[in-house]
Order: C-alpha cells, then sequence, then structure tokens
C-alpha cells in the first residue's frame, strides 16, 4: 500500500530544508572571500613536512677557471627606510640590517636604484627578462577576482571593473609568456645549475612554472604569498591589519606551504624566512663545485605581517605592536641573509661570487607606518620615488671595490644584461633589451652618466624618467607632475606649469617609448586611490594628492 505525505508533514520537512539553505545562504554571503582556501584546499592539498635533496654537483672543484656564481636576492615591499645603510631604519633606525648592508660596504652602492614596477609581480618580470614589463604584456599583477572584488567592496575609493571580472582568465594562467627568455635560460649555455627559492608569482600553470622557465630546482610557492607560520604557532607572534582589506582576504586565503619542484605542498618546519635561508645555505654547499644562479626571493617583509616571536620579544622598546612585528620580521631577513652569505665564505666561493640585492618595490601605504619609504614620498602601487626607488647593491670582491658607488638612475632591468656579461653569455639578439651591463659603466668609467630614459606604466598611469628629470602622467583626470630630481629628490616641487617646454619633452619621450609596448595580456579589475602621503591606517582628511592605481 502508498503512503502519502500530508500536506502538514511536507511543510514540517520543507522548514529545516529553508532554514538549511538560508544558513548557508548566509555564510556564503558572509565569508565567500574563503572560496580560494577552500578549493586549494582539495586541489593542492597541504601534506607532512618532508627533507628536501637538493641536486648535488661534482664533489670537486674544477682546476680550471670557472664564471662567477650569482645569487641575487629579491626581497619583498622593503621600503628605502627598512634597513639601516642609509642612515635610517625600521623603528628609528634601531633595527640594525649589518648583513644586508654588507652587501653594499663590501661592493657598490647604487643610490639611485628603481624597481621594474611598483607592484610585485611586473617587477619581477622585468627583473628576470632586462625587459619594460610591459613590453611582453606583464602590465598588471595577477589578481583573483574574489580578492579584486572583496577589497574593493571594503575601500569606497576602489572601482571594481565588473566587466572585466565576467570575462577574466584562470588566474593561475596568467604569468610570464614562455617566449620570453630569463636569466636562468640563458645561463644554462654557460652550464649554470639555476637554483630558484621563495616566491615566483609568475605564473602557476603548465608552461610557465619556474622549472619551465629556466630553473633546474625549486623551492617555494607559485602564488603572491604565504603565510610565515601557522597563525595559531606558539613561536608566532601576528599583526592582522583591521584597516586593511587585502590584509583581511590574505589571512582568510594565503597557506603556510611550499612545494619542492612540482611535487605536493608541505609545510616547512620553521619560520619562512628562516627555512629559507637555511635551504638556500644548503643549496649553496650541494652547488659549490659548479658555477650556479640563485634566486632567493624572500617574501619578507610582505603582510601578513608575522615575527618569529624571539625577533618579537627583543624589539620590546618599540611601542607599536604593528611597527614591532614589522621591525621583527626584518630583524629575522636580515640574520638569514647573513646565513646565505656566510655559506659563500665557508664553501670558500665569496670571491667568485656576485650577490646582487633589490627589492621588488617600496613599502605599502597598507602596512600602516608612516616612515617605510623615508626620505621619499609615495609608496608600493605608485611611480612617486616611495614606490619604485629600491636598495640596489652589487658585491664581487674580486671585480668591485670596497665601499663603491654609482650615481645614475639604474633599474632592475639592468640585472639581466649585468649577469649575463659577467657570465660570458651573449644578449638575444632577436628582441629589445631595455637593461645595460652596468659594470661596463661602474669599472670602465663611473663619472659618465647614464641618460637612458627609464620607463614605467599601469593603466593610463605612465612615467618616465632621464637624466634626473622624471614626469608622472595620469591621463584620465590630466593630471601630470614634474620634478627635477637632481635638486628635489623627495618631490616636493612640481614643476608642471612652471616648466612647460621641459614637461612637453619628456612627454615626447614618454610617448615614444609607450608606443612601443604591447596590449596587457589580461585585463585589469580594479582602479584604486591610493593616497601619496598618507598611510591607509591614517587617510587623510580635507584635499589630498593621490594616484588612481589600475590592476
Amino acid at each position: 500500500m502508498k503512503t502519502y505525505r500530508t500536506p502538514s508533514a511536507m511543510k514540517k520537512n520543507l522548514i529545516p530544508a529553508v532554514i538549511l539553505l538560508a544558513l548557508v545562504g548566509w555564510l556564503f554571503s558572509q565569508y565567500w572571500f574563503y572560496l580560494p582556501r577552500f578549493i586549494m584546499s582539495f586541489t593542492d592539498p597541504i601534506g607532512e613536512f618532508q627533507e628536501v635533496i637538493w641536486q648535488r654537483g661534482p664533489t670537486i672543484a674544477s682546476n680550471e677557471p670557472q664564471p662567477p656564481n650569482i645569487l641575487l636576492i629579491v626581497v619583498d615591499d622593503l621600503g628605502f627606510n627598512d634597513i639601516t645603510f642609509y642612515g635610517g631604519g625600521i623603528a628609528g633606525g634601531s633595527v640594525p640590517t649589518p648583513n644586508i648592508d654588507s652587501i653594499a660596504s663590501q661592493g657598490i652602492n647604487f643610490p639611485n636604484g628603481y624597481a621594474g614596477n611598483a607592484s610585485c609581480a611586473p617587477s619581477r618580470a622585468a627583473l628576470l627578462t632586462g625587459r619594460f614589463a610591459t613590453r611582453s604584456g606583464f602590465e598588471f599583477t595577477p589578481v583573483n577576482p574574489q580578492m579584486a572584488k572583496f577589497t574593493n567592496t571594503l575601500t569606497p575609493t576602489d572601482d571594481y571593473m565588473e566587466e572585466n571580472a565576467a570575462n577574466y582568465p584562470p588566474v593561475e594562467s596568467l604569468g610570464l609568456p614562455s617566449a620570453e627568455l630569463t636569466i636562468p635560460e640563458m645561463l644554462d649555455a654557460q652550464g649554470y645549475h639555476s637554483v630558484g627559492i621563495g616566491k615566483w608569482h609568475l605564473g602557476r600553470a603548465e608552461g610557465i612554472k619556474p622549472m619551465d622557465q629556466g630553473f633546474d630546482e625549486w623551492l617555494g610557492f607559485l602564488s603572491g604569498g604565504a603565510l610565515f607560520m601557522d597563525v595559531d604557532d606558539p613561536n608566532v607572534v601576528n599583526s592582522m591589519q583591521d584597516f586593511d582589506p587585502i590584509d583581511e582576504y590574505l589571512w582568510a586565503n594565503l597557506q603556510f606551504a611550499v612545494r619542492y619542484n612540482d611535487e605536493p605542498r608541505f609545510p616547512p618546519d620553521s619560520h619562512m624566512t628562516d627555512y629559507l635561508s637555511r635551504q638556500a645555505v644548503r643549496a649553496i654547499e650541494a652547488n659549490k663545485n659548479q658555477p650556479f644562479f640563485m634566486y632567493l626571493a624572500d617574501n619578507a617583509p610582505h603582510t601578513p605581517l608575522q615575527s618569529e616571536k624571539a625577533d618579537y620579544d627583543a624589539l620590546s622598546y618599540i611601542e607599536d605592536h604593528v611597527e614591532r612585528t614589522c621591525a621583527g620580521m626584518i630583524r629575522g631577513l636580515d640574520r638569514g641573509i647573513g646565513q646565505v652569505l656566510q655559506a659563500l665564505e665557508d664553501n670558500d666561493i665569496d670571491d667568485n661570487t656576485i650577490v646582487v640585492f633589490t627589492s621588488d618595490n617600496g613599502g605599502a601605504h597598507y602596512v600602516g607606518l608612516s616612515d617605510l619609504n623615508k626620505p621619499y614620498r609615495g609608496w608600493k602601487m605608485t611611480f612617486f620615488e616611495g614606490g619604485i626607488h629600491t636598495p640596489f647593491f652589487i658585491s664581487r670582491p674580486d671585480k668591485i671595490p670596497a665601499n663603491s658607488q654609482y650615481n645614475s638612475a639604474v633599474a632592475h632591468v639592468d640585472i639581466f644584461s649585468t649577469v649575463l656579461a659577467a657570465a660570458g653569455v651573449e644578449q638575444p639578439g632577436d628582441r629589445v633589451i631595455d637593461g645595460v651591463d652596468l659594470m661596463s659603466y661602474v669599472m670602465a668609467a663611473p663619472q659618465i652618466v647614464l641618460d637612458r630614459p627609464l620607463y614605467w606604466r599601469t593603466g593610463d598611469y605612465k612615467v618616465v624618467q632621464q637624466n634626473g628629470w622624471k614626469i608622472q602622467l595620469q591621463e584620465r583626470n590630466g593630471m601630470s607632475w614634474l620634478y627635477n630630481l637632481n635638486e628635489d629628490p623627495t618631490e616636493k616641487n612640481n614643476l608642471s606649469e612652471a616648466m612647460p617646454e621641459k614637461l612637453a619633452e619628456l612627454t615626447k619621450v614618454l610617448y615614444e617609448l609607450d608606443n612601443g609596448m604591447v596590449e596587457p595580456l589580461w585585463p585589469a579589475l580594479s582602479q584604486g586611490r591610493v593616497t601619496v602621503d598618507h598611510t591607509l591606517r591614517a587617510p587623510p582628511d580635507g584635499e589630498h594628492e593621490m594616484v588612481i592605481w589600475t590592476n
């Protein structure tokens, strides 16, 4: 006999289902920005800790002359005033950075060193290829649309571009085109063994991962960031920036994990900075008897801010929690770089190793610390000096005298040509290379000014610097900034109205370069207004200068 449910019984069963659906809908509306991490936990799970066994080179060093080893250290969002070499330093200079400073004091300091871009990924693309990132179409940092939507929802000064988000390619497919030639690909001709450690951020899909772009071994994370430790680890101190929507998204989605080559992800056994430093030491030991290129791309001191507790405790005199946490990260970063430099000496290869140190861009306004880029104005995500004027050091004991200095403007794009020349590798002749071999100027004619133009672009925000003169154009609102950096390095006096002829001269140079670039490989998702002179933690009242940063 068939049993039929009465309408009242059906109604009783329907009510819990409706409540459950409503609850799921409410949870999704409140916490949908956790979705990327949830998906990754299934598609790319994190396993147990594993020891990395680095490929070992020859057991005995060759008696023949060897080309120099190359150690390229690129840190993440380090402000010009985060280190003590220039007489400043974070927390009023009370946190010394002797190991980072030693690269400059034992080699050459470029006081006018410039990043490839004012944000992470395009800067790294320029650095590894010797070409302005806009020559390959790598104009914007790849961003998960959920992140762009979330941060713009909470930041009313930003505009989220819904029409672009609707057709945005899978974020993992966005990266450095395989047709571009990288430093490790070029060094392969001279038999270099190339090791990458740390942050990649140049693509996660097959064909554009580190192993596809010239690296023989890779240990790190492919996306733009990772946690430095598990949030609830008793040996970590966290600073969660409640004023920063980007930070909220990072805490929700980043994970504490790395991978070796194409193997599954696993958690490090210590703070990320400490772990990457120790692995770099081990990789140096494994390759000491053969020429190697090491790209050590630390993610410190990028947010989320997480300091080792021991470093945080050592800085108890710093009252501000945010500053103390960030300072702890820089203390750990400097210690780790010191360990890597010591490994070169311990393995008796320091005299035949070129060490390059720089940051991918300047400090960010969303960290909330006002002096990160002092004395310069502006932040990451602006082309004011604070966003692109970065520490830039090279040491090579057998070639460069200690305490050398070269004052002309140099840039990340120059590292490609400089490294290739030192290794005896000819530059590619089938494409424009924007960089130059810096040693040919430093060693042969240090008094000669490098007068070539440097160029930056993101959307309609475009910049050129040449011979100490710099122009910034914001096409959408007709804004222009003209500065004579030779006399006004901190960009206080805008000469756009006072010097129309110079403005026109540099505008012509800018558009000649601009016309040689290509269209972006993927669309922008947001247009954010970034204040030039204020942090996100202390937004300004009334009128203030800002730029519109397209990404």
